[in-house]
C-alpha cells in the first residue's frame, strides 16, 4: 500500500459534536495504524456561515482529545483560483457547461416535473448552447453557473470498504452544479479537487455522504483522476434512534469538558461507537486502539449514543489517573465554585482528591465532593446545640 493520506474536513458553521469527532478519531486512527498521514482541511467556502469562533472551538477541541494533525489547517476559501482552474478544463474539454437559467425559470421547471409526477431536476436547457450564444449571454452581463455534464445512461458504483458495493443510477442526477455564479465551488466540487491535489487515499466519513459520493465520483471520471477508497460510518444515534441533537443533552466536545468528562475518557468511549478491539474490552487506551484499528471491523449498524456508558467510563478513568494529573485538572472546576482562589494548599487539595474520586463519575463531581472540606460550617441542627450548649 503506498502512504495512506486521510482528512478531516469540518465546516467552521459550529462546535465539534460527538459524531464530528468521532469522524476525525476515526481517520487519525487510521492514519496512526498505518503510518500514514493525517490532514486537517477547513470547509469553509460558506462565508456567510463560516466563523473564527467555530473554527478556533474545533481546533481546541481537537487539541484536547490528542488529536494532532500532520498537514494544514488548509483553507477552502484560500484555494478558490484553484477550483476556477479545474472548472475551466472541464469547459475546455466539453465535459461541463454554462448555464444561465434564472431563478424563474428554474421554479417553472420544478413545477413543470411536479405537474408531470417526476423528480426535480435540471432539464439540461442550456447543455448545447452555441458559442455565440454564450458569448452574447456573457455580454449581456448575465452572470451564469457551471453545470458538470453527467452522462445520462449507466451506473455510478460506490466501492465502500464498510458497506461493499452501493449503485447509482446515473438517470437520478441532472446536470449538478459544480461552480456558483458568484465563482464559488459547490461542496462536492472543491471537495474531489482537494482530495486530489492533496493525495488524499482513503475517505473516511458519515454515512450522511454517501449520497454525496457518486457525485464527486463522476467529477473524478470527468477530470480524469484517481478515485480515492471510500468507508462511510454509520450515524451515530439518540437512545431513541432518532437523530442526535441537544435534546438529547451534551453533543459537542466543549460540553462534556465543561462537564468534567476527562479526554482519554471520550476518546475511549467514541472509539466504541462503532468499533471494539478484538478481546471485545470496553476500556483501553488509545495506544491499543491505533495498534487494532481497521476499517474492515466497523460496524454498518448505527451507533446509539449513551451518556451514562460515558459517564460510568469516565468514572472509572477517574479513579484510575494519574494523581497529579486528576489534581491539576479539578483544580479549575474548584476555582469556578470559589472553593480556592489563586493562593492554596496543592498538597491539602491532593490528599481531598485522593479520597474523594474512588466515589465520583465526572470532574463536576469530584468538585461538589470537596465541598466539605473549603466550606464554613455556619448552621447548626436546632436540637444539638441546645443539647450541648444550653445551661
Amino acid at each position: 500500500m503506498s502512504e495512506v493520506r486521510v482528512r478531516f474536513a469540518p465546516s467552521p458553521t459550529g462546535s465539534l459534536h460527538i459524531g464530528g469527532a468521532r469522524t476525525a478519531l476515526f481517520n487519525w486512527l487510521f492514519a496512526r495504524h498505518n503510518g500514514g498521514k493525517f490532514i486537517l482541511r477547513v470547509d469553509d467556502t460558506d462565508l456567510q456561515r463560516s466563523t473564527e469562533e467555530s473554527m478556533k472551538g474545533i481546533l481546541e477541541g481537537l487539541k484536547w482529545l490528542g488529536i494532532d494533525w500532520d498537514e494544514g489547517p488548509i483553507y477552502q476559501s484560500q484555494r478558490i483560483e484553484e477550483y476556477r482552474k479545474f472548472a475551466n478544463k472541464l469547459l475546455k474539454e466539453g465535459k461541463a457547461y454554462y448555464c444561465f437559467c434564472t431563478k424563474e425559470e428554474l421554479e417553472e421547471m420544478r413545477k413543470q416535473a411536479e405537474k408531470e409526477g417526476r423528480p426535480p431536476m435540471y432539464t439540461g436547457k442550456c447543455r448545447n448552447l452555441t458559442k455565440e450564444q454564450i458569448e452574447e449571454y456573457l455580454r449581456q452581463g448575465k452572470k451564469p453557473v457551471i453545470r458538470l455534464k453527467v452522462p445520462q445512461q449507466g451506473k455510478t458504483v460506490v466501492h465502500d470498504i464498510i458497506r461493499g458495493d452501493v449503485e447509482f443510477d446515473n438517470s437520478t442526477f441532472d446536470d449538478f452544479i459544480i461552480m456558483k455564479s458568484d465563482n464559488m465551488p459547490t461542496y462536492n466540487f472543491a471537495t474531489v479537487v482537494d482530495d486530489y491535489q492533496m493525495g488524499i487515499t482513503h475517505v473516511i466519513r458519515a454515512e450522511e455522504h454517501l449520497s454525496n459520493t457518486p457525485k464527486q465520483i463522476l467529477i473524478f471520471e470527468a477530470l480524469g483522476l484517481e478515485i480515492p477508497q471510500f468507508a462511510h460510518v454509520s450515524m451515530v444515534l439518540a437512545p431513541d434512534r432518532s437523530k442526535l441533537s441537544k435534546r438529547h443533552g451534551a453533543t459537542s466536545v466543549q460540553e462534556f469538558r465543561d462537564q468534567g468528562y476527562l479526554p482519554e475518557a471520550i476518546v475511549n468511549y467514541i472509539t466504541l461507537l462503532g468499533w471494539i478491539p478484538k478481546d471485545g474490552e470496553e476500556i483501553f487506551d488509545v495506544s491499543k486502539s491505533i495498534k487494532e484499528f481497521t476499517l474492515e471491523r466497523v460496524s454498518k449498524n448505527p451507533a446509539i449514543y449513551d451518556v451514562q456508558k460515558l459517564t460510568w467510563i469516565n468514572g472509572h478513568y477517574i479513579r484510575n489517573y494519574d494523581l497529579d494529573k486528576l489534581t491539576e485538572v479539578v483544580i479549575p472546576f474548584l476555582k469556578a465554585k470559589n472553593f480556592i482562589g489563586e493562593d492554596f494548599d496543592y498538597d491539602y487539595i491532593k490528599k481531598i482528591v485522593s479520597v474523594v474520586r474512588e466515589r465520583e463519575k465526572t470532574l463536576v463531581d469530584v468538585a461538589d465532593a470537596m465541598s466539605y472540606y473549603f466550606t464554613e460550617v455556619n448552621e447548626y441542627e436546632e436540637k444539638g446545640v441546645k443539647k450541648y450548649f444550653t445551661k
